[in-house]
């Protein structure tokens, strides 16, 4: 992801407060236990899965209720951890110009406010998928939800693999 599009998501993130989140449209494609995680997010990031969410849409007709949910809910772990834009920003810079860093923090305890954003950014897809698991969603959308943030090329040779190509897509879009 580039400078400038983190950028454009910390921006969007700092005005979420003035931005309506469209609870009818997430609620075509969610039940009402996955409702009621999507409602758990913080509201920018309520704001992102719907921006991923028109994204597919746009790219993907029909879009499956699969890839639909995995829009949607793909980011719910972080809800366990809630993070600042503050604490955003630096595990992205750290994973950028302090790896070794980032590699050591990532395994610390999210309850401490120094590691929180290193665990919180690479734990959240699983604990999202454990999430989503309680609500009826389809092996597919947990498995897309597990690994939108992995590489993709460790998932080349997986029958998803074009649809969780779509996801990271939208997702590093918005």
């Amino acid at each position: 992801m580039t400078a400038t599009r983190r950028l454009q998501q910390g921006l969007r993130a700092l005005l979420a407060f003035i931005t309506k989140v469209d609870y009818e449209l997430a609620s075509r494609y969610l039940n009402d236990e996955q409702m009621t995680l999507f409602k758990r997010m913080q509201r920018n990031e309520q704001l992102h899965s719907l921006n991923v969410l028109r994204a597919l849409s746009k790219r993907e007709t029909p879009l499956s209720d699969d890839l639909a949910i995995a829009a949607l809910l793909h980011d719910v772990g972080k809800s366990c951890y809630p993070l600042r834009i503050w604490q955003k920003t630096l595990a992205v810079l750290v994973r950028a110009f302090l790896p070794a860093y980032y590699t050591r923090w990532q395994h610390g305890d999210p309850q401490h406010w120094l590691y929180r954003p290193f665990v919180v950014a690479e734990k959240h897809p699983t604990w999202s998928a454990e999430l989503v698991s309680q609500t009826g969603a389809s092996q597919r959308a947990l498995w897309l939800i597990a690994h939108h943030a992995d590489a993709i090329n460790q998932w080349q040779d997986h029958p998803d693999a074009a649809t969780l190509t779509t996801l990271k897509w939208a997702d590093d879009r918005n």
